[in-house]
């Protein structure tokens, strides 16, 4: 039986080289139970691999003709050894190494003869916690959908039974035959419009260059290059941190801000911080690809409907509260042009600057090109409580992407079971480790946290500098409390 692939689908196939592979990935921390033997997680991996028969797509193979996708095929037979591996280190609990260990099975390019996926496990000889690293094409789903997956796999109970993730079967919702000629004239009619919303994307991004309409989507191509930029090539870093989710949402409320807007200003903080460490300064703002899930409620079809937009961050502000609410401001006018525009013209925006992104790495350009942006991040809501993988528990699970061309660096989060787990990634070209990074994430947030109710908190010095301007004669020095209270009234006009 042969499946087709959507035209968005088919970019993550023909974009992935050996340097960028196109899978997403995760690590997971799972406890042991109480009575387990010192070979549970072998025993573990023989049972894994008795589920041969794997369920659509995780028996598919991609067909293509000269590198071009066609469909996806079910193949005759699923080669377990190649899909599940079993890996011992000295020390799982050591997340410095795991991390390292993890970088190095990312980098690896699935096989395309074959299924798209792997399940690697990973133990050692004294803890009670092992790990899982695993590995899927983004051809067969974006984050809504790999995390639907992976719930089906992992039950809310302890049990004797082991139900893989690739072996769960998924319904496919029966739909009625529809009318052909309806269908093209609804098909062509939707078309137009979409040509149309994203021609009016387009001549807006046009009028920004020109200065006549600044308050809009960051113009492509205008970030700023840094260590974390550039020409993307095979060797990763891998990083995981954790924040309480049930503080960012406290935090939100407190803040009049979503949980998406807390964590970018808490990244943006951390990785000014992290670029200041390798002698990087800044004279304008960060920016940030931002993915939109363009799904309606209640779709639950496989296959990727995403968006990846350009977002400003901040700039100029040493109070932590007045760089949120830049960010908010600047957050709020992407979301507000998408939903003024009908999502297929959103994905074709995301196309066509990504495709001319992907001839900059092609041709080796990308070192000499200004960035989209300089970061990805992309939150996953997942469970809201604790799972179990056959009776051992689920104690984190750390999204792990892939690299978009040009780099910079992929922040990823799944909330789960009230933390925020977070994966981080970036090629290793010219940053040798990410840990600084994940610990400054965590010190931005409580800092973040503390200056609400304190106006006199600053960060240090994080590197950015803007040209000399002549002072106003109106202008006097402000205490904290009225920076707050203009931050407020100037993000209120802007509603």
């Amino acid at each position: 039986m042969a499946r087709k692939i959507t035209f968005l689908d088919k970019t993550f196939w023909i974009t992935e080289s050996e340097d960028n592979p196109k899978h997403v990935a995760c690590l997971q921390i799972i406890k042991k139970p109480a009575n387990a033997s010192a070979s549970y997680v072998s025993d573990l991996y023989h049972e894994a691999k008795q589920h041969n028969e794997a369920s659509e797509p995780f028996n598919c193979r991609v067909v293509s003709f000269l590198r071009f996708p066609l469909m996806l095929k079910t193949v005759d037979k699923v080669d377990m050894d190649y899909h599940i591996k079993m890996h011992h280190v000295d020390d799982v609990t050591d997340r410095e190494a795991l991390h390292e260990f993890i970088a190095r099975l990312h980098e690896e390019i699935l096989d395309r003869d074959k299924p798209l996926w792997q399940f690697h496990l990973i133990s050692d000889d004294k803890s009670d916690t092992f790990a899982i690293y695993a590995k899927i094409h983004h051809i067969y789903g974006d984050g809504a959908t790999l995390v639907r997956w992976f719930q089906a796999g992992y039950l809310t109970e302890p049990s004797d039974k082991l139900t893989p993730l690739w072996y769960s079967k998924r319904k496919r919702r029966e739909r009625p035959k529809p009318n052909i000629f309806k269908q093209i004239v609804r098909g062509a009619w939707e078309f137009i419009n979409v040509v149309k919303d994203l021609l009016i994307v387009l001549i807006r991004i046009f009028m920004k260059i020109l200065r006549i309409n600044r308050h809009y989507m960051p113009v492509p191509f205008t970030g700023t290059r840094t260590v974390l930029t550039g020409q993307v090539k095979k060797g990763r870093c891998v990083s995981t941190m954790d924040i309480d989710f049930n503080r960012v949402k406290a935090l939100g409320r407190r803040a009049r801000a979503s949980a998406n807007e807390i964590l970018l200003t808490a990244f943006d903080i951390g990785v000014h911080r992290f670029l200041q460490d390798y002698g990087q300064t800044f004279e304008k703002a960060l920016f940030t690809n931002m993915p939109i899930n363009l799904r309606k409620p209640g779709d639950h079809t496989g296959g990727n409907k995403i968006a990846i937009v350009p977002v400003e961050l901040a700039h100029d502000e040493h109070d932590p509260y007045l760089r949120m609410r830049q960010i908010i401001a600047n957050h709020r006018i992407v979301k507000y042009a998408a939903m003024h525009a009908r999502p297929g013209a959103f994905s074709y925006y995301t196309i066509l600057i990504q495709s001319f992104a992907l001839l900059f790495e092609v041709f080796r350009l990308s070192d000499w090109v200004k960035p989209i942006a300089n970061i990805l991040i992309s939150n996953v809501p997942g469970p809201e409580e604790t799972r179990y993988l056959k009776d051992a528990e689920l104690l984190a699970v750390y999204p792990i992407s892939t690299m978009t061309p040009g780099g910079g660096v992929n922040i990823t989060l799944m909330s789960y079971d009230g933390t925020a787990n977070v994966g981080i990634v970036c090629t290793n070209r010219k940053v040798e480790s990410l840990e600084p990074l994940a610990e400054y994430f965590a010190e931005a947030f409580e800092m973040l946290e503390r200056s609400i109710d304190d106006p006199t908190l600053n960060i240090d010095d994080i590197g950015e500098h803007n040209p000399e301007v002549p002072q106003s004669i109106i202008t006097e020095e402000m205490t904290g409390d009225e920076h707050h209270d203009i931050a407020r009234l100037s993000y209120a006009n802007t509603d």
